[in-house]
């Protein structure tokens, strides 16, 4: 046990001298200030970089020379970054295919990814010193394209988490305020963008793990649907889980760079270079114009209310709609908190086995994670006794209903949760076409759905020990694979988003969530609201995105995000 602590201590040592050596022998001009040009090149959307590029008004070689001066800045003040591929990524540049549809450009990837030559550790010490032995299906497309992968970024360990923490890199900082997460797991990612050390960047998504730190960081995403985008050749630490899909997805800086990238990759035919993907090309979407866009509210997922900085961003977007002559629903949709019972069973349906395996002893662990692995644990007759307290003598039924069959479960009981799942999806389905609208019959249905992307803004560090449990906002839309994104729309405001005094917690959760929440201490975190689609619905969400983002430019209300430089 003393060897086995040992070789972490000096795997996590070994592994962050690599990355301060890496950064040290870079050429000297990435160690010096922006220039003019550098800041000309960070100012530009991704359109204009590959035109530049294309035209040969710009080298891939100084547009990285800017992206990688920045990201270094970044990585210094957030610590957002794992393998740095610069100096490689150089090499890249110089052969870049300059009449590709992302000629051109840096994409900076979620620690996961796998690039050849550079490893894929997760945030495990057991991981470190492996280096891949080939590149992922995105990252050949990427690269055919001309774009120009040069960093990779930090992620928690076990990846089930919305903070990004480990004891090989450390914790990631939120770019807006010290001592906040930046998001999970691809909160390095978010960090990144945030600062503008990337102005396009892919991570992963299995319970909310790009919306959330987009959320936390105040930046774009979306989380495509299984077999929409990539997922084959990249690392994971939870191989085989298919009971909630995890995907693969886009980040952005901007709207507009999201759009870019999107139409980019299936510009590229993704399908070919990965057997998972469907053969769907990008589709033109026309949002409707002969009829109002109906637009469903889910106000509360029966868990956590959500705080009154994020349910004041709902109610902004929500106003600017019914403004300009949407629909709003409120949805009567099937329990989300049922969803949240189905999708953590069948996540964790192996007991925690496969996400512990790779721990040596004593390696640090999420602050979330470590409650959860114990209770996965203890003998079932131990949770039945503790749900039954938490029930009967605390009056806790959500608490109770979550840790009553939080167990590994046997091949039968993960069939019978995948048939809950399937009649849950199913019932689901129908609200498209059953929601009830104010003044109207609703027989038509809505077009979108609208919620936050988290009760919370960004939490302290070390908040996942409470906040862990209030994923049900992102995690049933996982459950039900279904298109979303998330878009900033404001910050939090002392003076608008106070608790009230007489707010009394529904349930434990809720006030172990609601603990953390200040709106003084917080003043200044950005906060998004999640647009959901159905299932394969990318292009539809995007255009929804678009919708809301125009409306809220013309009343004056466009989130501003951090400095370029």
């Amino acid at each position: 046990m003393l060897f086995s602590y040992l070789v972490h201590r000096q795997a996590c040592f070994d592994k962050q001298l690599e990355r301060r050596d890496r950064i040290a022998s870079l050429a000297k001009i990435y160690h010096e200030p922006l220039s003019q040009q550098d800041k000309q090149i960070l100012s530009q959307p991704v359109s204009s970089i590959v035109h530049s590029v294309q035209t040969s008004s710009l080298s891939p070689t100084d547009i990285l020379t800017a992206y990688g001066k920045r990201a270094l800045q970044a990585s210094a003040q957030t610590n957002c970054l794992t393998e740095v591929m610069i100096a490689d990524a150089e090499i890249w540049a110089r052969t870049a295919n300059r009449s590709g549809p992302l000629a051109g450009v840096p994409v900076s990837l979620k620690d996961t990814i796998t690039v050849k030559g550079f490893d894929s550790s997760m945030g495990y010490s057991a991981f470190t010193k492996r280096p891949m032995l080939y590149d992922a299906a995105l990252v050949r497309l990427l690269r055919d394209a001309g774009a120009i992968p040069y960093v990779k970024t930090n992620v928690p360990i076990t990846m089930l988490s919305f903070e990004a923490a480990n004891d090989v890199f450390g914790t990631t900082e939120n770019p807006h305020k010290k001592g906040y997460s930046a998001g999970g797991s691809s909160g390095g990612e978010s960090a990144l963008l945030a600062f503008g050390g990337s102005r396009i960047g892919v991570g992963t998504d299995v319970a909310g793990s790009v919306r959330v730190p987009s959320h936390y960081s105040g930046v774009f995403a979306i989380k495509s649907s299984m077999h929409r985008f990539f997922k084959t050749g990249n690392a994971t630490t939870i191989p085989g889980q298919e009971g909630v899909p995890a995907t693969c997805c886009p980040m952005a800086k901007t709207l507009e760079d999201l759009e870019t990238f999107w139409r980019a990759v299936f510009q590229m035919k993704p399908w070919e270079y990965d057997h998972s993907v469907l053969h769907i090309p990008w589709r033109e979407v026309r949002l409707p114009l002969d009829r109002p866009i109906r637009w469903g509210v889910l106000w509360d997922d029966g868990v956590v209310a959500p705080s009154p900085a994020c349910l004041r961003a709902l109610k902004m977007v929500i106003e600017v709609l019914k403004r300009n002559d949407h629909e709003v629903v409120t949805l009567d949709s099937p329990s989300p908190y049922e969803g949240l019972q189905i999708a953590s069973q069948l996540l964790m349906a192996d007991g925690g086995k496969t996400v512990a395996r790779p721990f040596r002893s004593f390696e640090g662990n999420d602050a979330g994670m470590i409650p959860a692995l114990r209770a996965l644990r203890l003998p079932r007759f131990i949770m039945k006794i503790y749900a039954w307290y938490l029930r009967y003598f605390r009056q806790d039924s959500i608490y109770a209903g979550l840790v009553e069959n939080f167990r590994e479960k046997t091949v039968a009981e993960y069939y019978a949760l995948i048939a809950q799942r399937e009649d849950y999806r199913a019932r689901w389905f129908k609200i498209w076409r059953g929601a009830q609208v104010e003044g109207s019959s609703g027989n038509d249905g809505v077009d979108f759905i609208l919620t936050v992307p988290n009760a919370l803004p960004a939490v302290p560090h070390r908040g996942m020990r409470h906040g862990w449990k209030a994923c049900g906002y992102t995690f049933i839309f996982n459950l039900l694979d279904y298109s979303s994104g998330v878009m900033p729309i404001t910050r939090v405001n002392k003076d608008s988003d106070m608790l009230p005094s007489s707010f009394h917690p529904r349930n434990a959760i809720e006030g172990n969530n609601y603990r953390m929440y200040d709106a003084s201490a917080m003043e200044g975190l950005p906060v998004g609201v999640q647009v959901v689609g159905k299932r394969l619905d990318e292009e539809r969400v995007l255009e929804a995105m678009k919708l809301i983002q125009s409306l809220m430019k013309d009343a004056r209300s466009s989130y501003e995000g951090l400095p370029l430089y």
